[in-house]
């Protein structure tokens, strides 16, 4: 082969700079979409959680008027446990929601034009990371696995859509913060 007809992996990369940025801003539309369908309902779920927890309040303070000042005041401790147990599912609920809808948008990806392309990329990378001789292989959820004597690299679909939803860490937080 002659120098001038070697392709090399900054050409190839080079290449690949249109796809993956096509490839990123469809991932970015996507998950502005699913963030803001989250982020709204979080924001019910908050607030229906926040009326429950104002009526299971309303109603402690109610019977706590009613009883002595001790049994008052377990009363409302139990309600505010109760109102903070509530919000706590809400925002554990809007979480979980989160993520399966970004596991259901990385599942289809596979039907996605440039897959093959997102394929070939998680394929090198993956072979890079668990070194010399790894063994790789297609997820059947999407992506790959590849295995070394010492390594897994795990590239499939729904793992890298899972890392993606835990590295938003804080910010989901403000799914359901008014």
């Amino acid at each position: 082969m002659t120098g001038s007809a070697r392709i090399t992996d900054d050409t190839r990369i080079a290449a690949l700079a249109p796809v993956r940025a096509y490839l990123l801003r469809g991932a970015r539309a996507e998950a502005d979409r699913i963030l803001a369908g989250a982020r709204a309902q979080a924001a019910a779920m908050v607030c229906q959680a926040r009326r429950d927890a104002a009526e299971a309040a309303g109603q402690a303070r109610a019977r706590g008027r009613a009883e002595t000042v001790p049994l008052a005041a377990a009363e409302r401790r139990r309600g505010r446990e109760q109102a903070r147990s509530i919000v706590l599912g809400a925002q554990r609920a809007a979480h979980e929601e989160l993520r399966a809808q970004v596991l259901a948008a990385a599942a289809g990806l596979r039907d996605e034009p440039g897959y093959e392309r997102l394929l070939a990329r998680l394929t090198a990378m993956a072979e890079r990371a668990a070194g010399p001789g790894a063994a790789v292989t297609a997820d059947p959820a999407g992506g790959v696995v590849a295995q070394s004597a010492r390594t897994v690299v795990d590239c499939s679909l729904p793992r890298l859509a899972g890392l993606a939803v835990d590295a938003l860490g804080d910010q989901v937080g403000e799914l359901w913060t008014p």
